[in-house]
């Protein structure tokens, strides 16, 4: 539904899934149905931090512009990557932050961009370990909590990206859809989708409901103050007590930095303090408007669920 609506207004999509077949039928579906024939497909699989390199070196090469990038990748299943991490903390939040990383560059010379992470409230329920991170935790929910401590890492990872890039035109933001009917939990196990189910499709927000939010951060003007913050319901929330703590967020970027073998980024601590005592989010904040402005000059790379959707500036450079 992002993709969709972001096409319809004219941006230069790039469409990225580990699955080729359905990508491919995805770009398809969106040229025909917005008349955009600026949507595109590459490849990427975020469990595999091969594939994530490999990717952002294909884009760079093929794009010269990057004015959003939301990442949007969930999985709620347990299991261990092939680099050794459990597959909900990487997909939900290293690949992503590994993704940034390596398109940040082209952010910040595309500026002013927008860096968007899809996170949930469920992040309410996180409890990160840092000195375990990308171990799966014990228990008999290990899964569930896996995914709860990577929705508290996205919201950790949006506030310490838009501080350390403060002055650059560069902002961030982590954004919670509302609890959506995907295909997030169809790893549910069998003996409670009679109920999980039919409670999903009813209970749940269809996709176009659950991208109103996504779209308000992506195309609504005079969000830079906000920049860190958590939203939903086209407003910012205050996020949990962890979720909000500048010391843990600081802390997860540099381990996340060493588990990935990345070169420390810089950030002075003044910046950090300054960055603290300015952030409007860090107490409740009035809802803002839900006038959407679409930029028809953007250029996005979306994540969504294993189909991932880049879109890029209509410049003679893009096209």
């Amino acid at each position: 539904a992002v993709a969709r609506e972001l096409a319809r207004c004219g941006a230069r999509v790039v469409l990225a899934t580990r699955n080729a077949v359905r990508g491919e039928e995805a770009a398809w579906r969106i040229r025909r149905d917005t008349g955009n024939p600026e949507v595109l497909f590459m490849p990427l699989d975020l469990s595999s931090l091969r594939s994530v390199h490999a990717f952002a070196a294909a884009f760079l090469q093929q794009e010269p512009n990057l004015h959003l990038l939301i990442n949007n990748a969930g999985v709620s299943a347990g299991g261990t990557t092939e680099d050794g991490f459990s597959l909900p903390f990487q997909v939900n939040h290293l690949g992503h932050f590994l993704l940034t990383q390596l398109l940040l560059q082209r952010l910040q010379s595309s500026a002013p961009s927008r860096v968007l992470i899809v996170a949930s409230s469920a992040h309410q329920a996180g409890r990160l370990c840092m000195a375990k991170l990308g171990q799966p935790p014990p228990g008999p929910f290990a899964a569930f909590q896996d995914y709860c401590n990577s929705k508290l890492a996205n919201v950790l990872h949006a506030r310490q990206l838009a501080a350390r890039l403060q002055g650059t035109g560069v902002t961030a933001y982590a954004v919670h859809p509302g609890f959506v009917h995907t295909q997030l939990f169809r790893h549910t196990p069998l003996w409670l989708q009679p109920l999980w189910t039919p409670l999903s499709r009813f209970c749940f927000r269809s996709a176009a409901e659950g991208a109103r939010t996504v779209l308000f951060c992506a195309t609504q003007d005079g969000l830079q103050p906000f920049s860190g913050c958590y939203f939903a319901d086209c407003r910012p929330l205050q996020p949990c007590a962890q979720g909000r703590d500048d010391a843990a967020a600081r802390e997860l970027w540099e381990r996340s930095e060493r588990l990935l073998g990345l070169q420390p980024s810089l950030c002075t601590p003044n910046s950090l303090s300054s960055f603290a005592k300015s952030t409007p989010c860090l107490a409740q904040t009035s809802c803002c408007s839900t006038h959407m402005h679409m930029l028809h000059a953007c250029t996005l790379l979306c994540q969504c669920m294993h189909i991932h959707i880049a879109l890029h500036r209509h410049t003679k450079a893009a096209v």
